[in-house]
């Protein structure tokens, strides 16, 4: 497996502006998942569907959520045990995104956020 970015997130003080902004620089589209409890995230395609890297777009959780990508492993159980004995750290352990796969969220050894994504069989 090519350990790819396979997604990466844009945190936003006011989502549907940021949307707007990307749409008309580069062309994206943004369709809006409801995560419940008046939230959304909006899932980004950068190019049309099978190239490029899709995204997400959500409303920034607190001053520190910055920018972030996915990186595209077998197992996030075995690559957080692996990142950890090089030095990262895991801030967010592995979660179920359901239908469609686990991440967890790091921070390298300097301090840096990184995701892992473990697709679900058969998910797309």
């Amino acid at each position: 497996m090519n350990h790819n970015v396979c997604h990466f997130e844009i945190p936003a003080d006011e989502p549907e502006k940021l949307i707007e902004f990307y749409t008309k620089l580069f062309g994206w589209t943004a369709n809006a998942w409801d995560m419940g409890e008046g939230e959304k995230y909006w899932l980004i395609s950068t190019a049309p569907e099978g190239e490029g890297v899709g995204g997400g777009l959500m409303k920034r959780q607190s001053p520190q959520h910055v920018p972030m990508n996915y990186i595209a492993v077998e197992s996030v159980d075995e690559y957080a045990a692996k990142a950890q004995s090089l030095g990262a750290q895991v801030i967010v352990p592995k979660t179920e995104i359901p239908t469609m796969g686990w991440f967890a969220v790091l921070l390298d050894p300097q301090h840096n956020p990184i995701g892992l994504f473990e697709g679900a069989p058969g998910a797309q």
